[in-house]
């Protein structure tokens, strides 16, 4: 059968997986009578909810005798380790944009990956169905984009299809309506060069993904480089990185992607994505092959992390009673084996045997992980997030991120003060529509907490992405959160009097009835200082005054925190509280007394 293997580039929210959703919808997947959910390959709970790709998935789709593996990939920056990898799986791209905003950071940094490896690459101008589409000036600032990329002048020669992924059609010319998707795929048959098949060749696969399996175990994804492989044939697996890697293992299960599902088959041939089962220490990077002599397969280096976490075992006074793995073994246990599947992820002991030091590619890389972690089950902790900062000739280096903002006209003023005392040196200022696009290089930890900021900057309106850029020579210290915390005075049960007497220091983040613990964090102070305050406080009854008096007090509306506002709101001598049913604010030094004298300096002699 003929093959074409693509995957679907694109920063966030620019329609990858719709687009996935169409493809699949007429190459023959779905029945005429079948109900087809939104965003189909978005099969993570975690996706649904958050409406956002976080792992790279596999499907295909057919067009006139011809199988086209598809690759959904994330859109979000921090999970850019997935798509660096599967790019290795495919023979070209589909670039998505957007027709109104254009490249957008991630577009650039998934294109310049996919030149780097010289694929193919066609330009999905999406959403052209927008009123404020600006499709003349998107197709230019692409091709600028891939100038400034050092394309070759056939990777400029890049077809453009104009399509509206939602409703299912795609044009060569934005002026006349298209009918169908068509013209998209004829443009993935001819341009997209189909993978080379050298059947007769000794068998070879490089893993590209993982997954784990209750029934098959770990199952390996990835494109038969050459020959074939057949059911239970026994491989030779290597790692082209980690020379001293060699074990051999057998094929117990093969699997061909048709659609979304998987079918089982007798035989693996070259050119093909397939799946295969049997080897469980096989891992991403790995190559497979029939015989030992045979090399391992270059595999691309995965971009290293720039933030940092401590994980630790939760100490607080309601430990253990909702979590079901709490220990620090339950917690190494899953850390390292979400390392093995997650190249852009790493993990080292900490200082102690109860903290575990977590490297990612940024803040939502992280709490990804720790949402996914407290929804099985894990009860836990974390520290702030931090910056890693590198020696380079012997100065010392920062994570610099570059920022796309685009914002109101009237907000540009506001914004632009914020951004400078976060040390940010303005690249670029252009209006977009009736709105104004920002570009700026930002210190990676000036961004920690600014999404909200942001919201109140521009009234709602603001919207912020942002990609790492470089190391350069450290800034200099940046203030931090111009807010305090509100202390909970004692352990026990939040009361209404409690809390109505608090509010008047600031914002409240527990509600009456919930149960509250000494040290704990229960509202935001708006001046930068922390104030114990007593929630628990009841008052005392006499003959004239009774606690259903307590029915008349009106309290404030409280801030429900979410896991990465909690994780952008608590300051260096905080932590966060992770359990399956709660996330708490804490201070790391429960006892007043004890933080007191923490924070008092040390007089010598």
């Amino acid at each position: 059968m003929d093959i074409r293997n693509i995957a679907i580039i694109a920063h966030v929210d620019h329609g990858k997986t719709s687009l996935v959703d169409a493809l699949l919808k007429q190459g023959g997947i779905f029945r005429d009578n079948q109900e087809v959910q939104d965003r189909v390959m978005d099969s993570n709970s975690l996706e649904r909810e958050r409406g956002i790709t976080i792992l790279s998935k596999n499907c295909s789709a057919f067009y006139k005798g011809t199988k086209i593996n598809i690759v959904d990939t994330p859109g979000h920056a921090d999970f850019g380790g997935e798509v660096e990898r599967v790019l290795k799986m495919v023979d070209g791209v589909l670039l998505v944009v957007d027709a109104f905003e254009g490249p957008m950071p991630q577009t650039r940094f998934v294109l310049e990956k996919a030149l780097q490896l010289n694929l193919k690459v066609i330009i999905v101008i999406n959403k052209i169905d927008r009123p404020d589409a600006r499709l003349d000036v998107v197709g230019d600032e692409v091709l600028e984009l891939m100038l400034d990329l050092n394309a070759s002048d056939e990777q400029l020669d890049s077809p453009i299809i104009y399509a509206s992924a939602r409703a299912g059609v795609a044009t060569t010319n934005y002026k006349v309506a298209g009918e169908n998707l068509d013209p998209l795929f004829e443009a993935i048959i001819s341009h997209i060069p189909a993978p080379k098949m050298d059947v007769q060749a000794p068998f070879q696969m490089l893993v590209s993904s993982t997954e784990q399996n209750d029934y098959l175990g770990k199952l390996a994804v990835g494109k038969v480089e050459s020959g074939k492989v057949k059911l239970n044939q026994t491989v030779y697996v290597k790692n082209y990185f980690d020379t001293a890697k060699r074990y051999t293992g057998k094929v117990v299960n093969i699997f061909n992607f048709n659609g979304l599902k998987r079918d089982a088959v007798e035989e693996g041939v070259a050119g093909d994505i397939i799946c295969i089962a049997g080897i469980p220490d096989i891992t991403i990077g790995d190559t497979a092959s029939a015989s030992d002599d045979m090399s391992a397969l270059p595999f691309v280096k995965i971009s290293e992390p720039s933030v940092e976490m401590t994980f630790m075992v939760n100490d607080s006074p309601y430990a253990g009673r909702e979590g079901k793995f709490v220990t620090s073994r339950h917690i190494k246990d899953r850390l390292f084996k979400e390392a093995v599947k997650d190249l852009s992820l790493q993990v080292q002991d900490g200082d102690t045997a109860e903290k575990f030091n977590v490297r990612g590619r940024g803040e939502m890389h992280l709490s990804i992980l720790i949402e996914n972690m407290r929804r099985d089950g894990y009860e836990f902790q974390v520290s702030r997030p931090r910056v890693l900062f590198k020696q380079i000739d012997g100065v010392r280096c920062e994570p610099i991120d570059k920022v796309v903002l685009d914002v109101p006209e009237e907000s540009v003023g506001t914004v632009m003060q914020s951004m400078g005392i976060k040390k940010g040196e303005l690249l670029d200022m252009s209006p977009i529509g009736s709105r104004m696009r920002l570009q700026f290089l930002v210190p990676s930890r000036g961004l920690f907490g600014y999404k909200s900021q942001l919201l109140t900057d521009t009234r709602g309106e603001g919207i912020i992405s942002s990609i790492f850029d470089s190391y350069q020579p450290y800034k200099g210290d940046i203030d931090g959160r111009s807010t305090g915390s509100l202390v909970s005075y004692e352990t026990g049960e939040a009361i209404t009097y409690g809390l109505f007497n608090a509010q008047g220091r600031g914002r409240l983040l527990v509600r009456p009835g919930d149960k509250v613990y000494m040290g704990q964090v229960v509202g935001i102070n708006p001046k930068a200082e922390d104030i114990v305050v007593n929630v628990c406080k009841r008052k005392q009854l006499t003959n004239t005054r009774s606690s259903a008096s307590d029915d008349a007090l009106k309290l404030s509306p409280i801030q429900d925190m979410s896991l990465e506002e909690a994780l952008e709101f608590i300051a260096d001598d905080e932590l966060v509280e992770i359990t399956p049913k709660s996330i708490r604010i804490r201070k790391q030094i429960l006892d007043h007394q004890l933080r007191a004298k923490s924070r008092k300096p040390v007089v010598e002699g």
